[in-house]
């Protein structure tokens, strides 16, 4: 299958010619959802920590008799007592999924064939600005129709398209290596150079 292929001012002056497999794959709402939470709580810390009343410090001494009013109680460490432990106290844990490398693959191809389909990927020759200004990369931008929420995946970006970008938000700019569902998934569109485009086939085809 073809994709236009964009010139420095954003009009078409070819077209790529890419394979079905990667980007003209069914989309699968399932594997992709699966796919993005596996990846974000693969990134959560998970280091949440609470004592339970066990683990309080303090006496275990009986604080008021059995017998005598009132209701009946054992120490200050239980739960429904301020600075007691915690009923059901959180202990660090790992939110990490086991997702196959093949459902991965899988999932990427089919979020990168959605993202043609509804024609927010957008395939360029090169993408660089002159110098690290802020101004230059927004018209850049528009030319090529993706000012909002962009991702910008490319080989050899320079310092200064770095630069320019630092100071707008929602634009992310990752080469192929740094691309994750989230990213893609989360961008409005994206924007992928020639030569990143040549590496996604190798890595997905």
């Amino acid at each position: 299958m073809n994709i236009e292929l964009l010139n420095d001012q954003g009009q078409a002056a070819s077209t790529y010619d890419v394979p079905e497999t990667v980007f003209g794959r069914d989309y699968n709402e399932d594997l992709v959802h699966q796919v993005v939470v596996a990846y974000r709580n693969a990134g959560r810390a998970g280091t949440k920590a609470q004592l339970t009343r066990s683990e309080v410090r303090g006496t275990t001494k009986k604080f008021k008799k059995q017998k005598g009013g009132g209701a009946r109680h054992g120490d200050y460490r239980a739960p429904i007592f301020i600075g007691g432990g915690v009923t059901f106290a959180a202990k660090p844990r790992s939110f990490e999924q086991k997702v196959n490398r093949k459902m991965y693959r899988a999932a990427m191809c089919a979020i990168l064939s959605e993202l043609n389909r509804q024609d927010r990927l957008k395939v360029v020759e090169s993408f660089d600005v002159d110098q690290p200004k802020t101004k230059l990369l927004i018209a850049k931008l528009d030319e090529m129709g993706a000012v909002k929420r962009p991702l910008i995946v490319t080989e050899e970006g320079s310092e200064a398209l770095y630069l320019a970008a630092r100071n707008i938000p929602y634009v992310q700019i990752r080469d192929v290596q740094g691309l994750d569902p989230a990213s893609l998934v989360g961008a409005d569109h994206v924007v992928i150079t020639a030569d990143a485009i040549k590496q996604v086939e190798e890595w997905l085809a």
